[in-house]
């Protein structure tokens, strides 16, 4: 039997045009052997492409189309295939083979979505926003202080295909971690959806734990002595950065929800089991979001209330002064003026007079003014 009879077989392409569909999927992606690590097997954007039975790696040889149809004659494994910023090109190939929606793809390929949870038929198409903490010696009102990015993983009952858009977020370790775990890996394509879950919810607390160290040093600068001249740019910056924090924690709650109770066909009620485990992790990142944001809101009005008792105090001190130097002003305008007739103006101690007067009332309000605070 031809190899685009057996891809018909196996992958269930027997509606009309099947074969064409396969014709041209063989024609636009050339066959490259996928055991040859210095390879991408369907274009640049491949990381990497593993078989898995029974919890142990399978080593393959061929292309992307005969291993799939090798692990669907066999049954029991699965292929992860991973990707990182695909082009419509080098997605196209893998859509068909898998049988992938139209709008997953799209999603899949442009990117910039909320975390989601859809189904189509026998697929599950997962949306994660992954974040990290971007390290800076001190925080200013423009540092970065959390990078995000996404991970798409459609899971199917022999597939898992993981898009990866943004500059972290390698899937490389935690599939060595799973390789390291047979009996967890061998639970099939749904134990490595609850491992990307997991892992992304970990990097959620992780950073959470780095913004309150940042946190916790605008706080000290604010109830520091001189905390009214802090600069509340760095309070705004933080706002910034948590509500992007914000917006890629808070929506996988439904999801994850989801994933933990509803009945999925690609998701066996064993591993719904580890998903509660991530919600609850999750929902202690939300609450630690929140508890930021309650906390920033009090230190941006602790500040701005420290500035207006600043301001007033320099406003007292301003009038005071105002106040002594009033007295000098209001005399010597009276003896300014131009009359020939003026009490005490032909007097030998009257300039010495007017001068003690002066500063006797300077002195007493100065007091005054001390004693009060003012000064």
């Amino acid at each position: 039997m031809s190899m685009a009879g057996n891809l018909r077989k196996v992958t269930g392409l027997d509606r009309v045009g099947g074969l064409r569909k396969v014709a041209r999927l063989a024609r636009r992606r050339p066959r490259v052997d996928l055991s040859h690590p210095a390879r991408s097997p369907l274009g640049s954007s491949v990381v990497n492409c593993v078989t898995y039975r029974d919890g142990a790696r399978v080593p393959e040889t061929g292309d992307l189309v005969d291993v799939v149809q090798r692990v669907r004659k066999r049954g029991g494994g699965f292929v992860w295939l991973g990707l990182h910023e695909p082009t419509d090109g080098e997605f196209a190939g893998i859509a068909e083979l898998f049988d992938l929606h139209p709008l997953a793809v799209e999603d899949a390929v442009e990117a910039h979505q909320r975390p989601k949870l859809e189904r189509y038929d026998e697929t599950l198409f997962a949306v994660f926003k992954t974040v990290c903490y971007v390290e800076h010696e001190k925080l200013t009102a423009t540092s970065e202080v959390v990078n995000t990015g996404e991970i798409m993983v459609f899971v199917g009952r022999d597939f898992v295909i993981t898009v990866r858009h943004g500059r972290h977020g390698s899937l490389g370790p935690l599939r060595e971690e799973l390789e390291s775990d047979p009996d967890q890996l061998a639970k099939g394509p749904a134990a490595v959806l609850h491992a990307i879950a997991d892992h992304v919810v970990d990097d959620y607390l992780s950073v959470t734990d780095s913004v309150q160290e940042d946190i916790d040093e605008v706080e000290t600068d604010v109830f520091a002595e001189n905390g009214a001249r802090a600069d509340p740019g760095r309070i705004y910056q933080l706002k910034r950065e948590l509500l992007e924090l914000k917006r890629a924690v808070v929506p996988l709650s439904r999801p994850l929800e989801e994933l933990a109770t509803g009945p999925i066909r690609v998701v066996e009620p064993e591993i719904q089991a580890y998903f509660r485990d991530v919600s609850d992790h999750l929902l202690r990142a939300k609450e630690q979001i929140f508890a930021f944001d309650e906390l920033l809101n009090s230190i941006l009005q602790a500040h701005l209330a420290q500035v207006t008792v600043a301001q007033n105090e320099d406003m007292r001190k301003i009038t005071a002064w105002a106040a002594i130097i009033a007295i000098p002003t209001m005399v010597c305008g009276v003896y300014g003026m131009n009359f020939d007739y003026m009490p005490e103006l032909r007097w030998t101690f009257g300039y010495p007079l007017v001068i003690g007067v002066i500063s006797v009332a300077c002195v007493v309000l100065y007091r005054g003014f001390r004693r009060n605070g003012w000064l």
